[in-house]
């Protein structure tokens, strides 16, 4: 056992942030931490790191040597790259917090144990001195592990994109993991790109330290995971397996919860009722208060939580003609470097296009160009129907000194205050974050503004630069839901792997100055290994209400035909259980994907 946290609890004001939090972490184990934005996980992480006191509960950390990455990289003018690396964190901070207890404990004398102090000060001295981070290969080493030349070493961490900035911090979790029993993550997967996130994946699936990390990325929690923590109003809640599976277990808890609610409520109102027949038609003998002894001793049943899920509809403008941007032999330059060549395209109404790549490739650059923002050479023409609608990773269509109502209201007039407030709750903006000025809201809460903005406008071309970021995971099923009903055409820049599978339908890699486009999902261009499609005989339903099943990422609409193999069940079982799905009769035969067994004993 490394860490043992039971019941905590923390507040700050009159804000209960946490009231039952508990997390036992074993040696080898990887949990996902998961929570809406504001749930209170990086304040529980910092509870089991000491960086902060739990008003109630209990902490046991058997440990100290914990490696930390934070959830924001450093970005000051005042740190090198090299100085980063080399600074302490993690169980070295603990050690050097240690060391200098001892030297106020010697310092302020007293009935203390001399002998053992010093014991202790020269162990923990040798141990600094054996984690040394000053070690010039062990960070060269780290810094190409992730993709990065030693030639970052002396550059400022300010003068480095938000993507290098997160790498310098994973090269810096690197040179310390070998001295680490427990690795913290908060957020590792912002603003890297996908190969260095598959490289992540790999790298803590080798490594022999528990792994506890706060992430939003779907894939990378099924991926690493095999434990998942869900905080939601203040407790926690343990499924075992890694994302998937905590989908589809959570689904079954809250139907079980909802029926045990709806039983024990009706059992409760019956008894109640009777208790005050018969107090009323037998007032002068005592059996009603038997019979409420009776409801108090019942075994009271938790309601299921009530979650606010965000309802987004992206209103689509009359429609394009059928070609929509058509490029040819494209280039783009950049302080006379070229960034991108050769580029063809032929955009076509509907399509659903995910561009991905390394970062520093050009991604960006492919976008602005297309959109004319900035200059390029070749031949581009977009349709003169064609309305567009942007929306920027770094919300540059805000203005940081407005409200969010504000920001609105100079969009679609003052006059229409109800339709901005209207439209800001459908993104869970509500009370006093209508009213703040954006500058102090959270990168989740402008995220969400500026798609408020661009949903205000009718658009039938949507170009979207890193859509996801910032926003937990019920935002980004909605978003993606919507972009689903979408009518018009999608151009979306995204290193979120579970965006690529389930809203886009072709995609461009961007590499080396070049496009590499591709018709089908990100997983269909990559292959998927161990998998093997066999033709099962699969029963035919017709589904009764809309759903999404969150195994898939599919959505199903109200009169829709499903095939269900026996394979693909469990993916069903929520849908199933709640009637959404009724079977028809029919049967065919369907191809199915189906994980391939290792053989056994060479069999």
């Amino acid at each position: 056992m490394l860490i043992k946290a039971q019941s905590i609890a923390k507040s700050f004001g009159p804000v209960k942030v946490l009231t039952d939090v508990s997390l036992q972490i074993n040696e080898g184990d990887a949990i996902g931490l998961i929570g809406i934005n504001g749930a209170g996980k990086s304040t529980f992480l910092k509870i089991l790191l000491g960086e902060m006191k739990p008003d109630t509960g209990e902490l046991t950390r058997y440990t100290e040597r914990i490696g930390y990455l934070e959830q924001f990289a450093e970005s000051s003018a005042e740190f090198t790259v090299r100085d980063v690396l080399g600074r302490p964190y993690g169980h070295i901070e603990n050690l050097k917090r240690r060391l200098a207890e001892i030297e106020a404990e010697m310092a302020s004398g007293g009935d203390i144990d001399w002998n053992a102090l010093a014991e202790e000060s020269a162990m923990l001295e040798s141990m600094l001195s054996k984690s040394d981070a000053d070690d010039e290969g062990n960070q060269r080493a780290a810094l190409e592990k992730v993709g990065l030349s030693w030639d970052f070493a002396d550059r400022t961490m300010d003068s480095l994109s938000g993507g290098e900035r997160a790498k310098v911090m994973l090269s810096r979790i690197v040179v310390q993991a070998d001295d680490c029993d427990l690795l913290v993550m908060d957020e590792p997967t912002s603003h890297l790109d996908i190969n260095t996130v598959e490289w992540l994946e790999d790298y803590l699936l080798k490594t022999r330290c528990a792994v506890l990390v706060i992430s939003h990325d779907r894939y990378f929690l099924d991926k690493i995971a095999t434990r998942m923590l869900e905080i939601s109003n203040g407790k926690s809640r343990e499924y075992k397996g890694n994302y998937s599976d905590f989908i589809m277990k959570k689904m079954l808890d809250l139907d079980r919860m909802e029926k045990e609610y709806r039983k024990y409520s009706s059992q409760k109102r019956k008894q109640e009722e009777i208790a005050r027949e018969l107090h009323r038609d037998q007032w002068f003998m005592t059996t009603h208060k038997t019979r409420e002894k009776m409801i108090a001793k019942m075994e009271e049943k938790e309601k299921p939580e009530e979650s606010r899920e965000i309802s987004v509809r992206i209103q689509t403008a009359r429609k394009s003609g059928k070609n929509v941007l058509t490029a040819k032999d494209l280039s783009v330059s950049i302080g006379g470097k070229k960034i991108l060549e050769h580029v063809d395209l032929d955009i076509q109404k509907g399509d659903r296009i995910g561009v991905f790549g390394s970062n520093g490739e050009g991604k960006t650059t492919l976008i602005k160009a297309l959109l004319e923002q900035i200059p390029s050479e070749g031949e581009l023409w977009t349709a003169p129907g064609a309305k567009i609608g942007y929306y920027s990773q770094h919300h540059d269509s805000l203005d940081k000194r407005l409200t969010a109502e504000e920001q609105l209201l100079q969009l679609i007039g003052k006059e229409r205050r109800g339709e901005a407030r209207s439209m800001l709750a459908r993104f869970l903006l509500t009370g006093d974050d209508v009213d703040r000025p954006i500058s102090t809201l959270s990168g989740g809460q402008r995220a969400r503004v500026a798609m408020c903005l661009l949903l205000l406008s009718e658009t039938n071309l949507l170009v979207l630069d890193e859509p996801t970021n910032y926003m937990d995971i019920p935002a980004k099923h909605a978003i993606e839901e919507a972009l689903n009903e979408y009518g018009g055409t999608l151009i979306a820049v995204t290193h979120d792997r579970y965006f690529l599978d389930t809203v886009c339908t072709s995609v461009i890699e961007v590499a080396g100055g070049r496009i590499k486009l591709f018709a089908g999902t990100y997983s269909e261009m990559k292959g998927r290994p161990n998998v093997r499609e066999v033709v099962m005989d699969a029963d035919e339903y017709r589904v009764l209400s809309p759903f999404t099943n969150w195994t898939t990422g599919r959505r199903y609409a109200k009169g829709d035909r499903v095939l269900i193999a026996p394979a693909e069940q469990k993916s069903f079982e929520w849908a199933l259980g709640q009637g959404k799905l009724r079977k028809t009769g029919g049967r065919q035969r369907k191809k199915v994907d189906v994980a391939e067994t290792p053989p056994k004993d060479g069999f």
